[in-house]
């Protein structure tokens, strides 16, 4: 089965690809995941070796680099903590709710890619990161895209 490709929000003053990058061993979870599209794309369609574009979501929005998936779904054991931001009473340990995988750092961009910048290339007129009302923090990218995507980041703004 060919690897996919995908794009992961996280606001950059929560986890930013610097902090994927010193994690150790480059690897975290990607926990906090509280929209079932999304958890259902982690749990039911990403595998070991996927590639994801990592997104920086609030401030500047942004495409700032890239990851591999290490870990195939498991439970998000974040749902279970009482005193934590994504704690869900109706998550239990023995039917979980919901789920995370493990990334990789791979790389920083050469440059951001600004959302506004996205909006402006044909070639992604029909990506999900640029649907009107698009709030998915985990979404499919096409290997297209994906390709786009890197190529730009490697030239100057338009």
């Amino acid at each position: 089965m060919p690897k996919q490709h995908w794009l992961m929000k996280s606001e950059a003053n929560v986890f930013s690809i610097d902090d994927l990058k010193s994690s150790p061993d480059g690897t975290a979870h990607w926990d906090g995941v509280r929209n079932y599209k999304a958890r259902n794309y982690m749990r039911d369609e990403m595998k070991v070796r996927d590639v994801v574009l990592f997104y920086h979501s609030n401030i500047d929005p942004s495409v700032v680099g890239t990851a591999t998936v290490v870990r195939e779904s498991y439970p998000d054991h974040t749902a279970w903590n009482k005193r934590g931001k994504y704690y869900d009473p109706k998550s239990p340990k023995d039917n979980p709710r919901w789920f995370m995988v493990d990334v990789k750092f791979t790389s920083k961009l050469p440059r951001p890619l600004p959302l506004a910048e996205l909006r402006g290339i044909p070639e992604l007129e029909g990506m999900v990161l640029l649907k009107k009302g698009m709030r998915l923090s985990v979404q499919p990218v096409t290997a297209d895209e994906y390709s786009v995507l890197v190529a730009l980041a490697k030239k100057r703004p338009r």
